[in-house]
């Protein structure tokens, strides 16, 4: 996997002020240089995406794994069991 400036093919400024000092130490690239960094990093993102999941169900095929059932759902209780009291006894209607 490329690390983060492997995707930036293109001159990478340094950030100075007008009278020529250095600002920071901030990296400036060009938009449109910037864009195709990301796009480059998105295609591989979904390049290594897919090879993970052909991996995953290949590795979930060979071994078969069993899960336990699930756990049983308790039925609830009757309606007639549970008393159910108004929230506001005065706007009960």
């Amino acid at each position: 996997m490329k690390a983060p400036a492997e995707y930036l093919n293109c001159p990478v400024f340094e950030l100075t002020y007008p009278t020529g000092e250095a600002a920071e130490s901030v990296p400036v690239v060009a938009y449109h240089d910037a864009v195709q960094a990301v796009e480059a990093a998105l295609a591989d993102a979904e390049k290594y995406k897919y090879l993970l999941m052909r991996a995953l169900r290949r590795h979930a095929t060979q071994n078969q794994i069993t899960y336990p059932a699930a756990t049983p759902i308790l039925d609830a209780p009757d309606a007639d069991e549970t008393p159910v009291w108004p929230l506001y006894p005065d706007m009960a209607a």
